[in-house]
């Protein structure tokens, strides 16, 4: 156990610490302190000494050398069981500082204003305060450092228990979290300043700073531990969803939620899209969002058992009274009419998540671990260039062609490879996901539509890569569609298009690819 003398407080975030200073006052604690953190505990009756009277150097450069000094790194890193270390102190006329209380700067928060510009978040880069978290983190077995006011009542607590002192393993832990807080703050200064650099995408050091939203009961399986966690910089995707109502989300309702924000996101018209085990079961767009619904369901009822359910519109009464009717894990929407909320937060353990649909899909990179490492790529959020499509085909896609041929291209590339699917101009009709090859895919599609009743007659088919043969053209114009988009790109296109030419079908390559992995 060490006891705790002397004590630096210097705190952006003052939540609690009055409370946690009087606390170390009635311990016979004697406070050093900086500008707001001084004023404040003075104001509230408790006497600290300033860092400019034990340094003898006044705050510098608008407050940005306050505890840049020999004094007080020299209090923070002396080796208590090093008679040289304690020898130098003395000459010095330096008391060792036995606990720091620092929390920095908030960077992230005011990088996230619209406002802020790179003058202003330079002004918030703390330097003071990491040092002192360093020096006195690297210096644990004789110095407590307190980060976060979440640790004010422990410390109290022990100390209270102890004569004002901590043990070994308080003041580790404290160390631990201190250096996890420090390498957090560079990497989001790391990220923010990176934004500026457009020609290192990939940099050679990659840093991802994450903070961690919840634990999960589980992961993929009950025997898998889990988190959710969100990027330290940026508040956006479901890290922003508000559950309204329902049971704790699992890490694969999580997964599929991601799926399914991304799918809506695509489509400006109203649309509905279900997700099972990340894949849609069916999506559907329309003038209203209850018509949506049905052409989504429409296309695989028995896939969307049990899925996630999402929309890109507020959700009404009338398409509440159809999802009610079916075993639903989770749905989710911009938001909830209060009569449709109420009729189905009826089912207790239904999730009723809110999320505001932003236009777009996020074009930031994505990340998956491997074993080893990490796999680091650019969002596939690619739109379809109109002007690059090239009918290669001796007939011309017809306007209705052309417009079920665009909704296919936005849903095909959400599907898991090799994929197929079959589509009108509003909805999925066969969707053949997974497959590893791709007349596999389109025979899966053909037989889903079929068990859902529904017709291929007259559908458009899309395919996330090329036909590496005609035998899936063939297989497709023989279920009844009439147009094709592909990539392109096979060494045999031109016994591709030849075989769409001899079944009248209009083909359109696009010249990107839609891989899902």
């Amino acid at each position: 156990m060490k006891k705790i003398n002397r004590a630096l407080i210097s705190v952006f975030n003052k939540e609690g610490i009055v409370e946690f200073a009087k606390s170390l006052v009635d311990l016979n604690v004697e406070i050093i302190s900086t500008g707001g953190t001084a004023k404040l505990l003075e104001e509230n009756s408790i006497q600290c000494k300033h860092v400019a009277e034990m340094t003898g150097a006044p705050e510098m450069l608008d407050g940005r050398v306050k505890t840049l000094h020999p004094k007080i790194h020299g209090a923070i890193l002396a080796k208590r069981d090093n008679r040289q270390h304690l020898d130098q102190l003395k000459e010095n006329n330096i008391e060792p500082i036995d606990m720091v209380v620092i929390n920095l700067y908030p960077f992230a928060e005011v990088i996230g204003k619209a406002e802020t510009d790179i003058d202003i978040a330079l002004e918030n880069i703390d330097i003071g305060g990491p040092t002192m978290i360093r020096a006195a983190a690297k210096n644990f077995p004789d110095v407590a450092v307190v980060t976060s006011p979440d640790q004010y009542d422990g410390i109290v607590q022990e100390l209270n228990d102890n004569d004002a002192s901590l043990s070994h393993n308080t003041r580790k832990n404290l160390a631990v979290e201190a250096f996890r807080k420090t390498h957090q703050y560079d990497g989001i200064i790391t990220g923010y300043l990176g934004g500026y650099q457009k020609d290192q995408i990939f940099p050679n050091d990659f840093l991802i700073s994450l903070e961690k939203i919840q634990d999960l009961r589980y992961g993929e399986n009950p025997h898998q531990l889990a988190a959710f966690y969100k990027e330290s910089n940026r508040n956006q995707g479901i890290t922003n969803l508000e559950q309204l109502h329902g049971k704790e989300l699992s890490y694969n309702n999580l997964m599929d939620l991601d799926a399914v924000v991304k799918m809506v996101n695509t489509f400006d018209e109203p649309c509905s899209v279900i997700v099972k085990h990340s894949n849609p079961c069916g999506v559907g767009v329309g003038d209203k969002i209850s018509g949506a619904f049905e052409k989504a369901f429409a296309t695989d009822s028995v896939s969307a058992f049990g899925g996630i359910y999402g929309f890109n519109r507020n959700l009404d009464l009338k398409t509440a009274e159809a999802l009610r009717k079916i075993f639903i894990e989770v749905i989710i929407a911009p938001d909830y009419d209060s009569d449709a909320f109420q009729l189905l937060s009826k089912k207790k353990n239904l999730r009723l998540l809110k999320l505001n649909i932003d236009s777009k899909v996020d074009s930031d990179l994505t990340y998956r671990k491997v074993a080893g490492g990490l796999l680091v790529q650019q969002e596939d959020a690619i739109d379809l260039n109109e002007s690059e499509l090239k009918v290669v085909s001796k007939r011309e896609p017809s306007g209705d062609e052309m417009k079920s041929l665009r909704f296919a291209w936005k849903v095909i590339k959400w599907v898991k490879s090799n994929a197929v699917i079959f589509c009108a101009k509003d909805r999925t009709i066969g969707i053949g996901a997974g497959q590893m090859s791709r007349v596999d895919s389109s025979q899966l599609a053909m037989d889903k539509a079929k068990k859902s009743g529904l017709s291929l007659r007259g559908t458009v088919v899309a395919s996330d890569a090329f036909f590496p043969f005609r035998d899936g053209v063939d297989v497709v114009a023989k279920a009844g569609a009439t147009a094709i988009i592909q990539p392109g790109g096979s060494v045999r296109d031109e016994e591709v298009i030849q075989a769409a030419d001899e079944h009248d079908l209009a083909m359109v390559f696009t010249g990107v690819r839609h891989f899902r992995h």
